[in-house]
């Protein structure tokens, strides 16, 4: 055997993805791929898979990608000629309690929402689909008819064949060694059979995808756990074609196989493998049985099927699956090397994510940009704190731990916690904050009253910290209140080309003078919205650009890849540099003229503007900017000066009662002044029209931007869909987003985020409405409009405009 000298695209790793990766690349765009397995073809965690394939996620592209899967599995024997074992058997899943339930109602809502039909099942219908199940326990079941399984081996061995009848070359016993890096890009590939040129790289090396990475310097946060299943003798009337069940208040799952049952689970107290390197010779290996481990759901697994209590097994599985510290996939482009992108870390769901995961991940290495909002598992999400691999190992067995357990609405992990604290946080714990974490921040999301114990209380309805909230909420829109917010992703732009790199990448104009702060999104070629920030001119050659704390890689990572090449920019992050106070509310002028002689009148300090102010005796950057909608300034300082800040606020804001503000407090505010958020309201897949955020782009009087071209190819075109927010009346009515908008009875779109408006006293959702034919206002108005919240149909009235203060008085007064 010899390798080629170069190749335009390697992939390493012969699993699923990388088949599945090289499949598309070669059929779809004809591109010169090769693929490299260090041993045989499905020998990491491939071959061992249990091969269920399971379509709905909270996300509307996620779930794309697994629907994907299965189109591709219904033909792919036709396509290759090569058996997969496809049986569409459906799914059903079980609720014994009525938490489970109402997370099962509102996961049919969400399948609607995404074109799919999940049925709800009583016991007994749940039973006549699989007779051999004990139903006395249940409330109810889910049925998803298009569920399925294969055989893990086949399929990605129909893959390979169909990549190689497309042209695509595999090389098997090839072990990648090494890369030639050269200015941030791999030149070359080195193997135990010698090095091969290329322009891209690929690794979709499973559990070696975190060692493959750290080769080009590329952290891919991956843990292997051991996962077990048991294969048993056949069971006297188990139907061939029985659905796959997933018993996720027991822990387990079970599929039909050669009239035997495999049945597995997912422990709260897993057990992980190597925080160190996974050997290159782990090939077609399993680890030890271990029925002491596995008991656990022996035990679940025989009451829920009793004959399994007289079964034969067959045989243990017990096998490393690599899992990852919030239990989505890794997708995308390295931020760290410009050519290598990464397809690794499926938690189990590699065999269902496996067509759809290699279709999306071709195109994004073709284009160079995700074809579909992909935010939930691109690996821009992760940041330096997922170089820790004892972190990373924490949190994964966490998340692994919380694989069946219900999905409480805005629930938090504890593990590996604290790790990034601002200045004020022992303060901020002392007056009652209950933390969240983003990105390793600790960040009060509520304060607890007196009284009130400091912790959440998760529910499915309005939960434990609503009354807490609603009170910080009215401080801010009555008095002041005050936010940190110094988990901000924080960026300098300084050079003689920094106004004109901006002017490429943003979608609104930034070359307004010095001192003028702008909103602007970055858009992708297709218009999409792929991040939106401020940007403040601090001077003609330094910009300081803020945005959200979880978009801190990616929106740094989008940045740098696309200012022109030749540019004469230094891009630097510096967000642990400067903490961030947020002063807002109708008091918010009169407390921060206590603490500083900056003239702070609508003339001395207009809206949108930036000023360095001195507070305490430290230079502030001062932003007048909002997310709340009341009048306010951010304000941005030295880490080091945040708590002699704070003080000072503190106490000049004791005639107005001031007192620290939350993110669950933010949240509502932002919904009622309806202010986007990126990643749920805006993403790649919604350009600024749809999104009603036209009045940001700039179009006249400038040069060429990024996205440009398709947004003037749309411009003048009946819209397809429209930003649009609801609201809709009840206490028990908690809108968290994916439910369906309904038109005159007919769905035409749903929810992108949801909570409740204190100020106005309802439920807030916005979402897009979706026409074919186009959609403008007379379309909007025209039509009564109900929302479908966990399967039941609620009248909601239809908002065009923000729900407080419309005009924006309060925010320039």
């Amino acid at each position: 055997m010899t390798l080629p000298s170069h190749a335009a695209i390697v992939i390493i790793g012969g699993g699923i993805i990388g088949c599945s990766t090289a499949f598309h690349l070669a059929r779809d765009h004809k591109a010169d791929v090769i693929l490299l397995e260090q041993d045989a073809l499905t020998s990491g965690s491939t071959w061992h898979a249990a091969g269920l394939v399971g379509q709905l996620r909270s996300s509307a592209s996620i779930t794309r990608v697994l629907k994907y899967s299965v189109d591709l599995y219904k033909d792919l024997e036709q396509q290759t000629g090569v058996a997969t074992g496809w049986k569409m058997t459906g799914c059903l899943r079980l609720a014994t309690n009525r938490d489970r339930w109402t997370e099962f109602r509102r996961l049919a809502t969400t399948a609607g929402s995404f074109g799919m039909d999940m049925h709800l099942l009583t016991p007994g219908e749940a039973q006549t689909l699989w007779p051999l199940m004990e139903v006395g326990d249940l409330v109810g079941a889910s049925f998803l008819p298009t569920d399925g399984q294969v055989n893990p081996s086949d399929i990605t061995q129909s893959l390979a064949r169909g990549a190689r009848m497309h042209g695509a070359r595999i090389f098997e016993h090839v072990r990648v060694t090494g890369f030639d890096l050269h200015e941030g890009r791999i030149r070359s590939v080195r193997t135990t059979m010698g090095d091969i040129a290329c322009e891209t790289v690929v690794n979709c090396a499973g559990q070696w995808a975190r060692q493959v990475g750290a080769m080009a310097g590329v952290n891919v946060p991956l843990q292997p756990v051991k996962h077990q299943y048991i294969v048993t003798e056949r069971l006297p009337g188990l139907a061939a074609d029985a659905p796959t069940v997933r018993d996720p208040d027991r822990r387990t799952y079970f599929k039909e196989e050669v009239g035997g049952l495999v049945m597995g689970g997912y422990e709260p107290n897993p057990q992980a493998w190597t925080t160190g390197d996974v050997p290159a010779d782990w090939a077609f290996r399993l680890f030890d049985d271990d029925y002491d481990h596995f008991e656990q759901h022996m035990v679940q697994a025989i009451v829920r099927v009793p004959a399994l209590g007289n079964a034969g097994v067959k045989q243990m599985i017990n096998g490393a699956e690599s899992f990852t510290p919030d239990g989505n996939f890794i997708l995308g482009a390295a931020p760290e090397c410009r050519n290598m992108f990464v397809g690794a870390g499926f938690n189990a769901f590699g065999i269902a994510a496996g067509g759809g995961a290699g279709w999306v991940l071709a195109q994004w290495v073709v284009d160079g940009e995700a074809p579909l909002d992909l935010w939930s598992v691109d690996i821009r999400r992760f940041s330096d704190l997922h170089r820790d691999r004892q972190w990373v190992r924490d949190r994964t067995l966490e998340a692994y731990g919380k694989h069946y357990a219900i999905a409480y609405p805005h629930e938090e992990y504890e593990s590996g916690r604290p790790r990034i604290v601002s200045p004020l946080y022992d303060r901020l714990k002392g007056q009652g904050a209950v933390f969240g974490s983003k990105l390793g921040w600790e960040r009060p999301n509520w304060f607890a009253p007196a009284g009130v114990a400091a912790r959440d209380v998760y529910s499915m309805g309005r939960q434990n910290w609503f009354t807490a909230v609603n009170s910080e909420h009215r401080q801010v829109r009555k008095a002041v209140g005050i936010f940190d917010q110094s988990s901000f992703a924080k960026y300098e732009l300084r050079g003689p080309d920094a106004g004109k790199a901006l002017g490429w990448i943003c979608a609104n104009d930034v070359s307004r003078p010095a001192g003028r702060i702008t909103y602007t999104q970055l858009l992708n070629s297709r218009g999409g919205i792929a991040a939106d920030l401020t940007v403040a001119r601090l001077s003609d050659q330094t910009f300081y650009i803020v945005t959200g704390t979880g978009f801190r890689t990616h929106d740094l990572g989008w940045m740098a890849d696309h200012i022109p090449a030749g540019s004469d920019v230094t891009l630097r992050d510096v967000t642990e540099d400067y903490g961030v106070l947020s002063l807002m509310g109708p008091g918010a002028r009169a407390v921060l003229a206590a603490v500083t002689d900056a003239d702070l009148s609508n003339a001395g300090f207009p809206f949108g503007h930036v000023r360095e102010i001195i507070i305490a005796g430290h230079t502030i950057r001062a932003l007048r900017i909002t997310y709340v909608g009341e009048l306010g300034w951010e304000l941005h300082m030295p880490m080091g000066a945040l708590v002699d800040v704070f003080d000072a606020l503190m106490a000049a804001g004791a005639p107005w009662n001031i007192r620290p503000v939350g993110y669950r407090a933010l949240e509502s505010l932002r919904l009622e002044k309806g202010y986007r958020a990126w990643g749920t309201d805006i993403t790649p897949n919604d350009t600024p029209f749809e999104a009603g955020l036209g009045w940001a782009v700039k179009l006249q009087g400038r040069g060429d931007f990024l996205g440009r071209c398709a947004l003037e190819e749309v411009r003048d075109r009946p819209r397809r869909k429209a930003f649009a927010g609801f609201t809709v009346e009840g206490p028990h009515n908690v809108l968290l987003g994916r439910e369906t908008i309904l038109r005159n009875g007919e769905p035409v779109g749903y929810l992108t985020s949801g909570g409740y408006g204190y100020t106005i006293g309802k439920n807030i959702g916005y979402g897009y409405v979706r026409h074919a034919d186009g959609v403008d206002d007379a379309f909007l108005t025209d039509g009564a409009y109900e929302l479908v919240v966990a399967m039941k149909r609620i009248p909601a009235t239809l908002h065009l405009e923000p729900l407080y203060d419309p005009l924006g008085l309060k925010v320039r007064s």
